[in-house]
């Protein structure tokens, strides 16, 4: 094979290309992405925007925008240009990065406790290695919940969450119990603020359950994939229907603990792709206001079912767009209801603050944010990477809940994996200028493409969020006006017309 030869490569200018005369102002950092084919948006190192014609950033960086210009004005104010090198409120821009990053302030906050891999349902995506009911083996033992437990004091944040996962968590109650019942006797030293959820199926739910839950205030969040013939599908259950099964438990646990006390999430399979208005309706129909149009996760069983589980990020896109258009007419009408990830995207474009969604912070929330206690001692740096040791795959583990403390957060492999989960300085992120708004989930890209940097071009995490947060500045470019209202009622998570 001949190399080309030296004529047919891109040469660079020289210096003099890029020396620009005297110009009135001078360039802050901001980066521009495309939106649609008139329209590019501008976004700089504190996430403030402007969405203007396409070709506005060549002629900000040729120094080609004259101060008699409208845009001149908005440049200067949004902290684009400036007529100092160093401008005037530098500090202010500081203090304003300080706040988007401030989740990092008090490091982990969410601690999930895996009690149990015991399980009553048989869901072809399940992330998990799930055993069945009576295996008592594949619960957490007191020791190891009692050492996490004192790990998770340990934090020096002054919120955290105690979650219980599993499995069917419920099918380990007793753990549970211990759990909510010890946390609340260490904190009686040490004064946090606690937030208990348990994520259950809701098919398990007995009096004494409700009851316990009711007088410690605990969080249900349980799963619903939709209409009936789509959960039963998504979520089997040997000798019965899972869809109903859920729904009344859904309801009693309403009933004992409240409405803002029980919260569903769904997943994406290849059969839910086809339904994405049902979906939406028959979260209304059983009460919710809101819903997480999530994809499945390549992770653990669910890779297994190809067929079901595996389908192309375009396939979702579409879905995920016909659901948003149909909640946003819904809103237009006057019904409030809210699609979360559109919610946290909007939250990171239209506020000053940072959000506690792990796959979208930078650096990542992984161990920052979130940490996994697993069923067997073992700590993990977040739920999906838990999920790859039921794989065998262990790359992800930091430690076992017998060391101390700081082997586990600040060792080794933390130390290794902090390399990789800041999107500033990963290569196809750094100069993206979606940048502010999304993540780098090193987990997702180690588990999708092998590789913990991750390649953008291919990577499904990539054109997902690229693609989303684009239609959403698209929607703000063709809608605005109606659509404002809307986004921050979602944001303030109140009616419009409250």
């Amino acid at each position: 094979m001949e190399l080309p030869i030296a004529k047919d490569f891109r040469k660079f200018k020289g210096p003099e290309f890029y020396e620009a005369e005297f110009s009135e102002y001078f360039l802050l950092p901001f980066k521009f992405h495309r939106i649609n084919d008139e329209k590019e948006v501008l976004v700089n190192e504190v996430g403030d925007f402007l969405i203007v014609p396409i070709g506005t950033a060549r002629r900000i960086a040729s120094r080609d925008i004259q101060k008699d210009e409208l845009l001149y004005e908005d440049l200067f104010a949004n902290s684009f240009i400036s007529n100092k090198p160093i401008p005037d409120l530098i500090d202010v821009l500081a203090t304003r990065y300080r706040t988007k990053k401030s989740f990092l302030d008090d490091f982990t906050a969410l601690h999930i406790f895996v009690v149990s891999l015991r399980c009553n349902h048989s869901c072809h995506y399940c992330q998990v290695s799930r055993v069945s009911e009576n295996r008592q083996e594949f619960d957490i033992s007191i020791e190891d919940l009692t050492s996490g437990i004192e790990h998770m004091f340990r934090s020096p944040s002054p919120s955290i969450t105690m979650e219980f996962q599993g499995g069917e968590p419920l099918l380990a109650f007793d753990r549970v119990k211990f759990g909510v019942e010890y946390a609340l006797k260490l904190n009686e030293t040490f004064k946090k603020d606690i937030t208990f959820v348990v994520c259950t199926n809701a098919t398990v739910f007995t009096d004494e359950i409700l009851e316990f839950c009711k007088e410690h205030q605990i969080i249900i969040s349980t799963s619903l994939d939709g209409p009936e013939f789509l959960h039963n599908a998504n979520r089997p259950k040997s000798g019965a229907k899972s869809y109903q099964m859920v729904i009344d438990g859904i309801n009693r646990a309403r009933n004992q603990l409240g409405e803002d006390q029980v919260s569903a999430l769904m997943t994406t399979t290849s059969l839910s792709l086809e339904y994405p208005i049902e979906i939406i309706d028959n979260y209304i129909e059983n009460g919710f206001s809101n819903i997480f149009l999530r994809p499945i996760s390549p992770y653990g069983f669910a890779l297994k079912n190809s067929k079901k589980n595996r389908y192309h990020t375009e396939k979702y896109l579409e879905f995920y767009k016909k659901g948003l258009k149909y909640i946003i007419e819904l809103n237009k009408q006057g019904v409030f209801f809210v699609e979360d990830y559109t919610t946290i995207i909007l939250k990171k474009i239209l506020t000053p603050f940072p959000v506690s969604y792990v796959d979208l912070q930078s650096p990542a929330g992984m161990i920052n944010n979130v940490v996994v206690f697993n069923y067997d001692g073992y700590v993990y740096a977040t739920d999906e990477s838990r999920m790859l040791a039921e794989q065998g795959d262990f790359t992800f583990r930091l430690g076992h809940v017998k060391d101390n403390y700081r082997s586990i957060f600040y060792g080794e492999k933390a130390r290794f994996l902090s390399q990789y989960w800041s999107n500033e300085s990963l290569a196809g992120c750094a100069d993206c200028g979606l940048q502010s708004y999304c993540g780098a989930d090193p987990v997702f890209h180690y588990a999708a493409q092998g590789d913990f940097e991750g390649y953008r071009p291919t990577s499904d995490f990539c054109i997902k969020n690229m693609e989303i947060i684009r239609h959403i500045f698209d929607l703000l470019d063709s809608d605005g006006k109606a659509l404002m209202p809307i986004f921050n009622s979602w944001i303030n998570n109140r009616p419009r017309y409250q």
